[in-house]
């Protein structure tokens, strides 16, 4: 199939690709390159999926015309997004790359002769501070990212329940590994222990439960819906593991790993953070096969090397 990924300069849609590719498919991204963090990373993303043989597309899904983009696509896998909870990312971007975005996408792909199956990829933080039910559960975000991430989940179900359209939502839990985002957990205590500097954790998040799961684990239910796709239309799962740990046991582990302990810089507790995720994923094992087996230290372990070997002292965060 020749199939679309949106996002796939980033973590997640870079290993998609990667993915896609070996499976021997088609494989075309597509990603604007935003300043939310490094671009330097997003280029050696770039740089490896072209490698592999995809096709890759600079091109905005809020501003830019995508005619040419969705033209003769098989399928599609939508991961393009504004990530995170910072407080100091405006609401305005989340629209624009979230809601904007998505509607814009659907549009263009209404000018199709027919409308071909569209992933979308969600998270769990639609849930809220506590994301630990079936995706039955009644979301309620708490963040800016998680708003809008909901609504963009609507827009594509909802082309669905209106016009039949081959669509459906994949709702990710904490996922972590090589091409990880600098601002996110690992990446920043790796850096940290790696240059004897401060490490900020805020106050409580050492008790907060999180399904930590290793990006080919993701990838692996991502790829799952292509093998059961009539069993997908119009649906949402959950794809994580269902073996959660707290984040300072997960801080402990990375300690171990490097075998050098974190300096600690504590700060007040921040807005928006989930209390608790524990992916609940029996409706993804049941339709899709899935099964996550990646262990913490084994992930972790490759993650530590990745940043060490790959990215300490090469890009600058």
């Amino acid at each position: 199939m020749r199939i679309l990924i949106t996002g796939a300069a980033g973590f997640i849609g870079s290993h998609l690709a990667e993915r896609l590719l070996a499976k021997g498919h088609s494989v075309v991204g597509l990603d604007c390159l935003t300043d939310y963090y490094a671009r330097a990373l997003k280029e050696l993303n770039v740089a490896a999926i072209r490698r592999a043989g995809a096709d890759f597309l600079p091109l905005d899904l809020a501003t830019d015309d995508l005619s040419d983009a969705v033209a003769g696509v098989d399928l599609l896998y939508h991961l393009a997004a504004q990530p995170g909870i910072s407080a100091t990312t405006p609401f305005e971007t989340y629209l624009r790359n979230n809601i904007i975005a998505t509607h814009r996408l659907l549009e263009a792909l209404r000018r199709l002769p027919s409308f071909p199956p569209l992933i979308n990829i969600s998270t769990s933080s639609v849930y809220g501070a506590d994301a630990t039910g079936p995706e039955t559960v009644e979301p309620r975000p708490t963040s800016n990212y998680g708003v809008t991430k909901l609504a963009a989940e609507q827009l594509v179900l909802a082309e669905h329940r209106d016009r039949g359209a081959p669509t459906c939502s994949l709702r990710l839990f904490s996922v972590y590994g090589p091409r990880e985002r600098p601002e996110k957990l690992y990446p920043k205590l790796i850096g940290a222990i790696l240059d004897d500097r401060p490490f900020t954790l805020y106050e409580g998040s050492e008790a907060h439960v999180r399904s930590y799961t290793y990006v080919s684990d993701i990838v692996d239910g991502l790829v799952a819906v292509l093998d059961h796709l009539d069993a997908c239309w119009g649906e949402i799962f959950n794809i994580g593991t269902d073996q959660a740990i707290t984040t300072g046991e997960a801080i402990a582990l990375v300690e171990e790993i490097m075998g050098k302990r974190a300096i600690i810089d504590r700060r007040p507790p921040r807005p928006g953070d989930q209390q608790r995720t524990h992916a609940c994923i029996d409706k993804a094992r049941r339709l899709l096969g899935y099964n996550p087996t990646t262990t913490p230290r084994e992930g972790l372990a490759r993650e530590v090397a990745w940043y060490r070997d790959e990215i300490w002292g090469r890009i600058r965060f």
